[in-house]
């Protein structure tokens, strides 16, 4: 299998993580790329760069206000008499309706959900290389491949189309979907990450040319807490083209499967020919964020019910933290597609 990844995706290295009222070491390091690479490879995985399709990919899911503050908010933060080394906000609008402000600190709180997200010098390179990652595994798949991984980090699935959060700041998956769609692809999301792809959702919430598909925790009690509730099922021309699927805290693989029924047959339902896959490995039992209990054969066990679609596959990484079981849960993923 044909597998996308740019070095330069490394260059993001968030120091800081705000959790319970506490920092920690971001979960979201560059080792992470360290592990998934060798799980990629041990599934037989060649890796090769990304091409540069430039900005029109990404603008086509996120405002020009938005990248334009992605790219130059941390030479801009770096003014503020005593910075900090990373952009994190400490004050957000009520609605997104507010005024948008000028200021640097104003601007990084409307376009940053939470303290999950900062942004450092390399950040946006980082980013745009994760997203150019994902737009070459759709146009590998639109020319013909049945499968591609894309080792999309940082990841994106939390991305709105101007809101970054939960370490996401441009949305890999969405991305690839709209460039499938317009290459006259019908393309469906499906996200397995073990949190709700709440900025896929908002992209798409309004449209019928994509179908959403989330299986997760369920977000009562687990982030990203406000999006993710089965009643949410799109609106306007959208309704019914989003499907959110939560699942109890410690759901195990026979639970997971039984969901992944419903929502494969959403799929089906929709006449998709092309499916984005947004390969979260964090539904894992000793993953950090502890939210479901997959374990590693039943990870196989969710590619192969994909797989069993028929249908080509872009595999764009999303969650799946450092732990002793990350390459070896991708590495069973990916046996169930090649």
């Amino acid at each position: 299998m044909k597998a996308i990844f740019d070095d330069r995706q490394r260059l993001h290295d968030p120091q800081h993580f705000m959790a319970n009222g506490k920092t920690y070491p971001s979960p979201e390091s560059p080792e992470r790329i360290t592990r998934l690479m060798a799980g990629a490879q041990a599934a037989g995985c060649v890796f090769e760069a990304p091409r540069d399709a430039g900005l029109g990919p990404i603008a086509a899911i996120h405002s020009a206000e938005y990248l334009d503050f992605l790219r130059n908010i941390y030479t801009r933060w770096q003014r503020i008499p005593d910075a900090g080394p990373e952009v994190i906000p400490n004050i957000h609008p009520a609605t997104r309706s507010d005024n948008y402000p000028k200021s640097a600190i104003g601007q990084a709180g409307y376009h940053q959900a939470d303290t999950a997200c900062p942004i450092g010098a390399r950040t946006w390179e980082a980013a745009y290389w994760s997203a150019q990652s994902a737009i070459t595994g759709a146009d590998l798949v639109a020319g013909g491949e049945m499968a591609v991984y894309v080792l999309s980090r940082p990841p994106g699935h939390h991305a709105f189309a101007d809101l970054a959060g939960g370490f996401c700041f441009l949305n890999n998956s969405a991305i690839a979907a709209e460039r499938l769609r317009a290459k006259g692809l019908r393309p469906a999301i499906l996200d397995v990450d073990v949190h709700h792809g709440n900025g896929t959702q908002g992209i798409f919430y309004a449209r019928d040319d994509v179908l959403t598909v989330s299986l997760h925790a369920d977000p009562d009690r687990f982030y990203p807490f406000f999006w993710g509730a089965a009643q949410e099922r799109g609106d306007g021309r959208g309704i019914g083209f989003n499907l959110n699927l939560p699942l109890p805290r410690g759901t195990d693989d026979a639970g997971y499967l039984a969901a992944l029924e419903t929502a494969l047959a959403h799929i089906s339902a929709f006449g998709a020919d092309v499916v984005v896959v947004a390969l979260g490995l964090d539904a894992h039992i000793n993953d950090p964020f502890k939210g479901l209990a997959i374990t590693t054969p039943g990870f196989q066990r969710i590619s192969e019910a994909i797989a069993a679609l028929g249908l080509p596959l872009v595999l764009v990484q999303e969650g799946g933290y450092v732990s002793d079981a990350l390459a070896d849960n991708l590495t069973a993923f990916l046996g169930g597609v090649s």
